[in-house]
This record gives C-alpha cells, structure tokens and sequence, in this order.
C-alpha cells in the first residue's frame, strides 16, 4: 500500500476531482478521502506526472515532504471537524489533545511545525475555520447565535460574538443585516 498526501483538498467535491485525476491517469485508487489517497501499487513514473499535472490544473498538490504532509494533516483535521463535525465528540472538546493523538506526535511539537510552515499559529488558524463556518452558518440562516456557539463548542454565544468581531469587524448581527457575505474559500485560509 501507498499512501500520497494532497494538498488543498477541503470537501467533498475535492474527493470527486481527485479520484477522477487519478482514474484519468488509469490509476485506481483504493480510497479517497481529505488530504489523502491510498493506492495498492506506486504509479508509473508516466502515471504520476500525468496524476501531478491534473492535480496542479485543480488547485491541489502533492505533497512530499513529511512535515508538510503533518501540516496538511493538521489542517484537514480541523477542516473536517469544524466544518463536517468529524473528528471530536462533543463533551471532550479538546483539539490540542486531538490531534495529538490523531498525529501521533506532541503537540508543541506539531504547533511548532505548523507555525513555522504557515506563519500563524495552529490557534489562529482554527478560529479563522471556525469564523468561516459561523458566516456560512449565519447565511443559512437557519440557526441563532446560540445554537452556532452551541454547535461550534464556543463556551457561550457572547465569547462566539466577541470573537466574530475581532476577526471580521463587525458583530455576527451586523454581518447577518448587512448582508456582507463575504467567505473565504477554506483552501485560501
């Protein structure tokens, strides 16, 4: 088995255009899923090239190098729970522990690595995902406040309030009446 790490992949469509690249490439991969593809054999050297032009043409990128791979790691983890609620169970809400153990690695060692790969911190980084899903959330208006901060693990629907506006500048009210919105696609985050 083979395991290669793509960078950039962030939802379900990315699955999709993933595993068309690969099948383009007469390549079958045995799963799909964010961030990663296993395949039973290595690909031809023709095969990858035509798997890693495909990927560059979509967005996405192969990644090599194992710190990288880590980074991506720590970034679909946190894409899949904030957005997907996938990955943490809701009365143990703890993501530095988390990926600790979803990595397999310390996590100041994997806070380390991300800042220095990324230029924030793994923290900054969250709650920038975590606004971005809060704006979605607002758009479709079908929750309030205090349901998003009960979904998102805020402790309360003013620490979600206060944080909005440090980030986007204006209260989640005010962004819902303005009809400011503005997303960030989660890949350029």
């Amino acid at each position: 088995m083979e395991e290669l790490f793509i960078k950039n992949m962030v939802c379900s469509r990315c699955i999709r255009t993933v595993e068309k690249i690969f099948s383009g490439a007469g390549v079958k991969p045995e799963g799909v899923v964010l961030g990663r593809a296993t395949l039973k054999s290595s690909p031809s050297e023709d095969q990858l090239n035509l798997i890693t032009k495909g990927l560059h043409e979509e967005g996405f990128e192969l990644l090599d190098d194992k710190q990288s791979r880590i980074v991506e790691r720590i970034k679909t983890l946190l894409i899949s729970e904030i957005h997907y609620q996938q990955g943490i169970k809701k009365e143990s809400v703890n993501f530095s522990d988390f990926l600790a153990r979803a990595l397999e690695h310390d996590y100041s060692y994997l806070s380390k690595l991300f800042s220095a790969v990324e230029g924030i911190t793994i923290e900054k980084y969250m709650i920038t995902q975590k606004i971005e899903r809060v704006k979605e959330l607002i758009i479709y208006d079908e929750m309030n406040i205090q349901e998003i901060s009960h979904l998102l693990n805020y402790s309360s629907s003013q620490h979600l309030s206060n944080q909005f506006r440090q980030v986007t500048g204006m209260t989640p009210t005010r962004f819902k009446q303005t009809h400011s919105h503005e997303r960030r696609h989660l890949d350029h985050i």
